[in-house]
């Protein structure tokens, strides 16, 4: 998927200012797949193995991870979609439809609990509701 159609869909922007994140799963970081995004976005690669060390399994540190991702496949498999096709279109809806008003919200959300992560040094957060 990679070669196929992710590398030959970067050709049609322009990917200097971009980074990329990749989660550590450990099929997503065989050397191949690592050297190959290295090659693409260089010291800009998030990813264990990578330039950039993903950072440890916290909701509290990747909410990409914990919160938008399963917000957007919640909706994108609403309909239960059968065909790529269908799942395509589902995912480019979902995705045009998020507000920024939901991104700045979610950002907010974020930088304060990173602030309350480094004010702590580090400490549970049970006192924090997570809202976005």
């Amino acid at each position: 998927m990679i070669t196929i159609f992710f590398i030959p869909e970067l050709n049609n922007h322009d990917v200097q200012e971009l980074w990329f994140q990749k989660d550590g799963t450990t099929c997503h970081t065989a050397r191949a797949t690592i050297d190959l995004l290295k090659d693409t976005f260089g010291y800009r690669l998030i990813s264990r193995f990578g330039p950039v060390n993903w950072p440890p399994r916290s909701c509290d540190l990747t909410p990409l991870h914990y919160f938008l991702w399963g917000y957007v496949k919640s909706l994108v498999y609403a309909d239960k979609p059968q065909m790529l096709d269908h799942l395509e279109d589902n995912i480019c809806r979902v995705i045009a439809d998020i507000r920024p008003q939901m991104l700045e919200k979610f950002i907010e959300n974020w930088t304060f609990r990173l602030d309350y992560i480094r004010d702590s040094r580090g400490s549970p957060m049970p006192e924090i509701i997570f809202k976005t």
